[in-house]
């Protein structure tokens, strides 16, 4: 009885995830930076339907943290990029601008 599995325990470490409103721009920079973490074993992700705005991101981690840790992870490394993009053009426009 004892090496019978857990069928009643959730899987935190394998998950998918249903994201509304949102297409393949964010979905492929999450499976991007997703797949960078030597954490992350399997990144992947779908649309049911051109007609649904919602994508479906299933992550399968190794155990050392969880998929939600993960995609949280992915996440604050894509507010990070968007973050550096955003002060590297302002810069750039302030020195364009000045330039004028």
């Amino acid at each position: 009885m004892a090496d019978e599995p857990m069928l009643d325990v959730p899987d935190y470490y394998g998950v998918t995830f249903a994201i509304e409103d949102e297409d393949h721009t964010l979905a492929n920079t999450l499976r991007f930076f997703l797949n960078k973490n030597p954490n992350v074993a399997f990144c992947g992700y779908s649309m049911p339907h051109p007609s649904e705005e919602v994508v479906n991101i299933r992550v399968q981690t190794t155990g050392e943290v969880t998929a939600s840790q993960a995609l949280r992870s992915a996440c604050d490394d894509v507010q990070q990029v968007c973050t550096h993009i955003t002060s590297t053009f302002q810069a750039a426009l302030a020195e364009f601008k000045a330039a004028q």
